[in-house]
């Protein structure tokens, strides 16, 4: 299949906001079989079963049918998919749900899990590697969590552990991580990147809750490669369960993405890693973050150091949207990934 359209599907399934889609050329748009590929691939629910929502579908597809009316030369030999027609018509006639409820309303996104550098990665059955989650985009819940999306510092670290240099850090070893919010980090280590256990935390009860729904979709509802739980920071880890966990399953590296964002909870978040460095001196951590306030990455940086933790920045770029081949998100406020260990006191 032409990589420009396996590009457009990956984006279309990501939700990609359309005008940041990449259509595919004229020359292939006009193709029938390219039609029907199309149709079956993004707006087919017997063929692609959790699809975007209805509303997404409608901004996608309106001006996908523009741009192969417009590659059409020959109206005799060239037309448009009845299909596609047919399907937007139905959507225009459906009666959707106003915007401020679809809002609320869960919404599934296939996100691709390539490394950076591979074009592609079929397998047998035509199907790249993915993970599939639902996301209420735009809800924040009554504590203030943003756990019920994912946001630009998981897919960033996502793609630096899909590199030569960053899945040595997860394969066949244990993994935690904190503020796990949508588990898309965890279910890419557990899924692609063959982690030999993954312990997936998050704060919010209600954001566990639906943790662990995304854990059923992609098939990691098995406690023996992913268990689930809240963890709440700045609580003593001593005789609680992750101290049993830990015992069971000895975390090698933690991973966590977009927790440093709040002054109030670093010092709470420092504490526990404190407290987990206790029970594995020879852990590593491995935090990102989108640094939207320099002051406040900054307060997490001091804190690091007066524990006498030891914290290195990561040498990874996150490349212009406009050249991200999967995982795509926006790169305008920087992206940092930190690694953080105690150094041996002998």
């Amino acid at each position: 299949m032409d990589p420009q359209l396996l590009l457009f599907r990956r984006q279309y399934l990501q939700l990609v906001e359309p005008d940041f889609l990449a259509w595919p050329p004229k020359v292939l748009l006009k193709d029938p079989h390219i039609q029907s590929w199309v149709y079956k691939k993004l707006f087919d629910a017997k063929h692609t079963i959790r699809l975007p929502p209805e509303q997404y579908q409608i901004r996608a597809l309106k001006p996908l049918l523009a741009k192969i009316e417009q590659s059409i030369d020959d109206e005799e030999e060239d037309e448009i998919s009845d299909e596609l027609m047919t399907h937007f018509s139905t959507l225009i006639a459906t009666t959707l749900p106003p915007e401020t409820t679809a809002v609320q309303q869960k919404t599934y996104v296939t996100f691709s899990c390539l490394p950076p550098s591979a074009s592609t990665s079929l397998d047998d059955n035509g199907n790249e590697p993915t993970a599939t989650l639902l996301e209420r985009r735009h809800l924040i819940s009554g504590s203030r969590t943003t756990g019920f999306r994912t946001w630009e510092a998981a897919l960033h670290l996502g793609s630096y552990l899909m590199t030569s240099d960053g899945r040595p850090l997860v394969q066949g070893r244990n993994v935690l991580e904190l503020g796990a919010g949508t588990g898309f980090l965890s279910i890419l280590c557990a899924k692609h990147l063959q982690a030999k256990h993954v312990t997936t935390t998050d704060g919010d009860e209600g954001v566990v809750e639906s943790l662990r729904e995304n854990l059923f979709l992609n098939d990691l509802d098995d406690e023996l490669k992913v268990l689930t739980s809240i963890l709440r920071w700045g609580q003593g880890l001593r005789g609680t369960w992750v101290e049993e966990d830990c015992e069971s399953w000895p975390y090698d590296v933690v991973v966590g993405a977009d927790i440093t964002y709040d002054k109030v909870a670093i010092s709470a978040l420092v504490a526990t890693l404190r407290s987990l460095f206790d029970m594995r001196p020879q852990l590593e951590v491995i935090i990102s973050g989108a640094v939207r306030n320099a002051e406040t990455f900054e307060t997490f940086r001091h804190a690091c150091s007066r524990n006498h933790f030891s914290v290195e920045d990561v040498e990874f770029q996150p490349k212009p949207m406009r050249e991200q081949i999967a995982l795509f998100y926006a790169t305008a406020v920087p992206l940092k990934i930190l690694k953080i260990s105690r150094p041996d006191p002998n």
